[in-house]
């Protein structure tokens, strides 16, 4: 089977940028469209890499995909069936990001990324050691790192800049920002998102330790599931079997490539460092994996 092309940045003759975040890049459709386009670019401390890890951007646009579908009982999401050609009908341009592209309706986004959190792994570990609590939240004494929270909890945090990092918030912060029924709205679908997912994974064998949502708001102040859902981008998915409490377990993430990074001497800010090869395609192997193990019946 031969490598997957990899995608660092697109091109496109045919569409107008909007904009480039840390993986995707944003075309203008029409006033009530845009194209989405996931390139193979790894962020991680909030740094975009220099390097890409070849097919992650078809696996994330893969398994976000899968996961819209499969949660569109719960709420609407950004997803419209308008075929890629009838959009991009430049047959260059299209092969660029075939598979790795998304139509999606033109929202107002949401001020605040909508984390939920199942086990105590990361900054929460870090945070729950120094202070019993995570993010504000109180939790029980005596919990051990991974272990599994009594109940999910919910985080959220604000979208900082993309040279800066996201702030954790309370939720009545979220209240200010949204008003009280859309910060209660976006607090219990992610809550029922996630546990949701959890279970589907599950059986998967794969535990999602954390998650992160995203969410917008139509004309008429519907909430919408927007951006990408429930991917190893931006959640934290270990393997059942080699799960243990007390330790982090391996992950289906980009965690292998922040382990990495953490022995190098390197001050978290950009420019990144490269990548060894042998480190993007093991971080490319555990994409795909994950993507197989939810997504294949």
């Amino acid at each position: 089977m031969d490598a997957p092309v990899a995608l660092y940045q697109s091109s496109l003759s045919s569409l107008k940028l909007r904009a480039r975040g840390k993986v995707r890049d944003i075309y203008d459709i029409d006033n009530q469209h845009m194209l989405i386009v996931t390139t193979d670019r790894l962020s991680a401390f909030d740094v975009i890499l220099p390097d890409p890890i070849p097919g992650k951007g078809r696996v994330l646009t893969s398994v976000s995909n899968f996961w819209f579908a499969k949660m569109r009982h719960v709420m609407p999401n950004h997803i419209v069936d308008i075929p890629l050609q009838d959009v991009v009908p430049n047959a260059l341009d299209r092969a660029q990001i075939e598979g790795r592209a998304i139509v999606v309706k033109l929202l107002k986004p949401l001020p605040v990324e909508a984390i939920v959190r199942g086990y105590l792994i990361g900054s929460g570990w870090k945070d729950y050691q120094q202070s019993g609590a995570v993010c504000g939240i109180t939790l029980p004494l005596g919990l051990q790192q991974a272990q599994q929270l009594p109940e999910p909890i919910y985080t959220p945090s604000t979208k900082a800049a993309m040279d800066q990092h996201d702030e954790n918030v309370s939720f009545e912060t979220t209240v200010t920002l949204m008003g009280q029924d859309m910060a209660e709205q976006v607090r219990d679908a992610s809550l029922r998102l996630y546990k949701e997912a959890a279970a589907y994974a599950a059986e998967r064998g794969i535990i999602i330790a954390d998650t992160k949502f995203e969410f917008g708001v139509d004309d008429n102040g519907v909430l919408h599931l927007i951006d990408e859902v429930l991917t190893p981008d931006s959640s934290r998915f270990w393997p059942a079997d080699e799960y243990r409490i007390g330790i982090s377990p391996p992950s289906f993430d980009k965690q292998y490539v922040r382990d990495y990074l953490e022995t190098l001497d390197w001050d978290k800010k950009a420019p990144g460092p490269s990548l060894p090869a042998e480190v993007a395609e093991y971080c490319a192997a555990k994409y795909r994996e994950a993507e197989t193990r939810l997504t294949r019946v």
